[in-house]
């Protein structure tokens, strides 16, 4: 997903006109009216892209440029004026702005623009993998990058398909060059070709302007072709020849257009009974399955559970602007033996869950606003006098109390998990090397033979 769009113009309608062209192009947008104004968004909101006039007061686009670089080095930023100026553009470029847009410009030489110089969500992108399953998946992944073959991306909804994306972008020779990304399940079945392929002014009631589709705006980077299962069967066969003829032909349109892009795609569904149901296109599942790549669930991944679940604390915790709790052993237990059918989606609003419900600075169980921990998996390892008093007597589930026992489990499957490594162990577990050393020490004492 896109970090949000700043435009900063003093023009109502020109802001509210930059506004409506961004969002059409599936982007989020915040605004603001002049350079301070957009200071104080900047605080509080994180961005992928300022987009702003020059001709403003108090504090023009120029001086809101060198602010930005002050304390946002790596944010960037395009500027537009009807001043087209060229001293001032290279003035400009000089002074850290990625691009100088002189106005009038069409709305698809924006769109075109904003795709090349876009900030990637990172904090949201970020790859975190602990577990055997992801390290492997993803030491296949780079070297899958670094080709131009298609990949197919297949897992459930929530594992994180358009992250592993995003990844092969960032891992690929077209890094640097526009990630654009499509969900073919979002768009109206009657908006879905023109919004892939573009259309030409009039081709159709409403087409005012020449568009661009999403493959032209790829052009020269990646293409993600998001829950492709999803596309019309007649759809798929103009997919098909775009694939076969690197050439795109606008709605309305009579010369095709030479393009060069990575295709990736994604589902959750299993594409070969997709193909034998006569749902998707034999030919283009080939086309597109080069290299599949399948996405484990979270409960198949579950190394990455606690790693997961700390660095979304801690993306949540900086946005709120506090500090980041730590998560209790109790409620580790608690996230490690849920069966999270909604896969890292589901832990992540768990996660923001309990940063509200947590007064101080630790998770404990009681934060975590989760129906499933009555599950009879997750009732075995939860402490009795926390879930009895958050259901009703009547639904209270027969529980284990002795959450020592399975604190005790769990400690010492880190530890081994670890190759006995116990300053490694300490840190994992969130205590002290004092602390593990005494809760060792204990357990050596209640049976001698334990090999730790």
């Amino acid at each position: 997903m896109n970090l949000p769009i700043l435009i900063v113009e003093d023009d109502d309608s020109l802001r509210e006109a930059l506004a409506d062209t961004l969002e059409l192009g599936g982007y989020s947008v915040l605004v603001a009216e002049d350079g301070k104004d957009a200071l104080s968004v900047l605080e509080c909101h994180r961005v992928g892209l300022v987009l702003s006039d020059v001709q403003m007061q108090p504090m023009d686009g120029e001086k809101l440029l060198q602010e930005i670089k002050l304390i946002y080095p790596y944010l960037p930023v395009i500027l537009m004026t009807a001043y087209g100026v060229i001293e001032k553009a290279v003035a400009a470029l000089h002074s850290g702005a990625c691009h100088y847009l002189p106005k009038p410009f069409e709305p698809d030489r924006l769109l075109q623009e904003v795709a090349k110089y876009m900030l990637p969500d990172s904090d949201d992108d970020e790859v975190i993998a602990e577990d055997p399953a992801m390290l492997s998946l993803l030491e296949m992944a780079r070297r899958v990058a670094l080709s131009e073959a298609s990949v197919m991306i297949t897992g459930e909804s929530g594992t994180g398909k358009e992250v592993l994306a995003q990844f092969l972008h960032r891992n690929s020779g077209r890094a640097n060059r526009p990630f654009v990304a499509i969900n073919c399940a979002a768009i109206p079945e009657q908006l879905l070709e023109s919004t892939l392929f573009g259309h030409e002014k009039g081709s159709f009631t409403g087409a005012a302007t020449q568009h661009l589709g999403k493959f032209e705006q790829a052009n020269g980077g990646t293409l993600l072709l998001d829950e492709i299962s999803e596309m019309p069967l007649a759809l798929q066969a103009k997919l098909l020849r775009v694939l076969q003829e690197r050439e795109v032909e606008r709605v309305g349109g009579n010369k095709p257009v030479q393009i060069d892009i990575r295709v990736l795609a994604t589902s959750n569904r299993d594409m070969k009974l997709e193909v034998l149901a006569g749902r998707f296109r034999e030919d283009l599942f080939y086309r597109l399955n080069v290299f599949p790549l399948h996405l484990p669930s979270l409960r198949e991944r579950s190394n990455d559970i606690l790693p997961l679940a700390k660095a979304m604390l801690a993306r949540h915790a900086a946005r709120q602007k506090r500090r980041v709790p730590t998560l209790s052993l109790a409620a580790e237990i608690v996230l490690l033996a849920n069966e999270w059918e909604g896969n890292i989606r589901e832990l992540d609003n768990v996660m923001q869950r309990a940063l509200i419900l947590a007064p101080g600075d630790e998770i404990a169980v009681e934060h975590l606003y989760l129906p499933q921990i009555f599950s009879a998996k997750a009732a075995n390892i939860a402490d009795v006098s926390v879930l009895t008093g958050l259901l009703p007597c009547d639904d209270a589930p027969t529980v284990v109390s002795d959450i020592k026992e399975l604190e005790k489990r769990h400690i010492l499957e880190t530890l081994r998990s670890l190759g006995g490594a116990r300053k490694s162990t300490a840190e994992k577990l969130g205590m002290s090397e004092r602390t593990l050393r005494y809760k060792l020490q204990q357990y050596r004492e209640q049976n001698p033979d334990l090999s730790i």
